[in-house]
């Protein structure tokens, strides 16, 4: 394919076997052209340690980047907690648009509201619109409440998967107003993202299956923002034995543990794990 492509863990804790298969998947399309990033906004569940841990288990997978910041003569990640001006750029540009809206709610205001929130297929309360505000003015810095990206009701948004193929959302009924920036001032995941492969230059994003919704909606912020958004290929996720998607607290499918059992690399990377499958294309959505 030889587009350039992404890694982008959260250290949050240690990578597992879906992170091997995503990333592997990554790497094949990209022929190597890849771009480390590390998404460690979350200050108080990100650890240094997880950070390096990811570097040296990426590395003994076999799997490399091209750029990153120079670290003893090696290229190193980029840190998404290094990078909060271009956030706030991009915040600027939605607030002025008046894209976006200041949202002290909580998760608790939404799902106890007395107008009963609609709820997704996929379980999510969908923020009620009568929450939004009539008006409100401009600060000249987001400040310590949520923001919210107010997504046009009805909005059908289509792309084209290159795995999953054609995929819908429906704005307003798949997904509400979603967060773009969080009450400890930081950018949530959403706009940060969005961002980061703009600026990157990404012109693929390799990533799982559950993150296919979240992809309608960073499609927003991408034409709101003016930027041509990369193409996009979600990967099936990886199950355990119980037809379970992996975590990072199940410490026996970390890449660490396996590599201590002296499992091979290629196994890891090509799920060939004993007790492990991957799902196949039965969500009973993706393409509604």
């Amino acid at each position: 394919m030889n587009q350039r492509g992404r890694l982008a863990p959260t250290p949050t804790g240690f990578l597992h076997v879906g992170h091997a298969y995503t990333f592997g998947i990554a790497a094949e399309r990209a022929a190597g052209k890849l771009v480390l990033r590390m998404e460690d906004l979350d200050i108080t569940r990100c650890n240094p340690e997880f950070t390096a841990a990811a570097i040296e288990d990426l590395r003994w997978l076999g799997i490399s980047w091209i750029e990153g910041p120079n670290c003893g003569g090696d290229f190193g990640p980029y840190c998404q907690s290094q990078r909060s001006d271009l956030y706030l750029l991009a915040w600027q540009q939605l607030a002025q648009q008046k894209s976006i809206y200041p949202s002290p709610q909580s998760r608790r205001d939404i799902d106890t509201a007395a107008f009963a929130p609609h709820v997704s297929a996929e379980g999510e309360s969908v923020f009620p619109a009568a929450y939004r505000p009539n008006e409100w003015v401009v600060p000249e810095h987001p400040g310590c409440v949520p923001w919210r990206f107010r997504v046009p009701d009805g909005k059908t948004i289509e792309f084209v998967d290159k795995n999953f193929g054609l995929v819908k959302r429906i704005a307003g009924v798949d997904f509400g107003d979603f967060i773009i920036w969080r009450r400890d001032s930081l950018a949530a995941y959403e706009l940060a993202v969005v961002v980061d492969d703009h600026y990157m230059k990404i012109d693929e994003v390799v990533r799982g299956e559950d993150l296919l919704t979240s992809t309608a909606r960073q499609l927003l912020l991408y034409e709101a923002l003016g930027w041509k958004s990369p193409n996009f290929f979600h990967t099936n996720l990886v199950l355990d034995c119980n037809g379970e998607r992996l975590a990072k607290r199940l410490h026996g499918m970390t890449i660490r543990e396996l590599r201590r059992q002296g499992v091979a690399p290629e196994k890891v990377r090509n799920n060939s794990v004993e007790g492990l499958r991957i799902s196949q294309h039965d969500l009973p959505w993706p393409n509604k």
